[in-house]
């Protein structure tokens, strides 16, 4: 026979089930929240790596037309490059800030070597009439708008996750199995 449980031992066993239950919600609605922050990241990483491609493709047809300004182009590709190696790295864990830091940080130098090199071709309609050159000018053109509004998508996610995060108890909860806040993209 079991023995009977006093009103006090009935009260902390159902506070005892309360709190497991909430710690397993809590936690699965951060790691859900970690998720739609890969999620938001796989338009902007896929995005990214378009821009890129393009932006190569453009540049290997202007070299011939634009050898006087092959400095740069070289540094405008080299800017791609390093935002392709940031996003590559934030692929792997979308939810470190200092990842997201760095593939933020290579967008000024990127947006400014890319104004340059829009200027200079410009000033050789001969590239741009070329229907290849045009077509990648035309997606660098319309990746670069999607690409605003695939970063606002992520930064949104990385808020609610971040503010999830902050929020107490689940700030107790979060040190317990190590979910930190994540990094804008802005």
């Amino acid at each position: 026979m079991l023995p009977s449980m006093s009103a006090g031992q009935w009260v902390a066993l159902a506070a005892a089930a309360v709190l497991v239950f909430w710690m397993v919600g809590a936690y699965n609605r951060l790691v859900a929240m970690r998720t739609a922050i890969g999620d938001a990241f796989r338009l902007v990483d896929e995005l990214v790596q378009r821009r890129a491609a393009a932006a190569i493709t453009l540049a290997a047809r202007a070299q011939d037309a634009m050898a006087s300004e092959q400095g740069a182009l070289d540094a405008w590709l080299a800017a791609q490059t390093a935002s392709r190696q940031a996003a590559d790295a934030l692929r792997v864990r979308p939810v470190v800030a200092t990842l997201a830091a760095r593939l933020a940080a290579t967008e000024a130098p990127l947006a400014a070597t890319g104004a340059r090199v829009m200027a200079l071709l410009e000033q050789h309609p001969a590239i741009l009439a070329e229907p290849t050159a045009a077509a990648h000018l035309a997606t660098l053109r319309e990746t670069e708008a999607r690409l605003i509004f695939a970063r606002q998508l992520f930064n949104e996610a990385v808020q609610t996750y971040n503010e999830a995060v902050r929020l107490f108890p689940t700030r107790l909860l979060a040190r317990l199995y190590g979910f930190g806040t994540a990094g804008r993209l802005s």
